[in-house]
């Protein structure tokens, strides 16, 4: 059975930082693409970051800079760092791993930027 729990949202003043972490069971986690993705209402979902199997990251061009993503294969966790947080960045995030055609989501963890 494939799980990925996301954790480390929440309520976060404009300029602070959060930590995601997505912990992953039931799939060759080293094998997957992992990224986080982002939902705000009334929008679709965009990709926020990705990182390969490799360690190659590539992300969206309004959080370069703030955010980092990074995997811990030992530890079967992709994790999200996002600094210098704006109200634009409130939104579910969730996490995606990728493999071939295998597609799997995490339940999201919301995140709210607002002093």
């Amino acid at each position: 059975q494939v799980q990925l729990v996301e954790s480390g949202g929440g309520l976060v003043q404009p300029g602070g930082s959060l930590r995601l972490s997505c912990a992953a069971s039931g799939i060759r986690f080293s094998s997957y693409v992992m990224g986080w993705y982002r939902q705000a209402p009334g929008k679709q979902r965009e990709l926020v970051a990705r990182i390969t199997t490799g360690g190659t990251s590539n992300y969206v061009d309004s959080v370069k800079g703030r955010f980092t993503i990074s995997r811990d294969n030992a530890k079967n966790t992709v994790y999200l760092q996002m600094n210098n947080l704006k109200p634009e960045d409130t939104a579910a995030y969730y996490c995606n791993g990728r493999y071939s055609w295998l597609d799997h989501w995490g339940q999201g963890t919301q995140v709210t930027v607002s002093s």
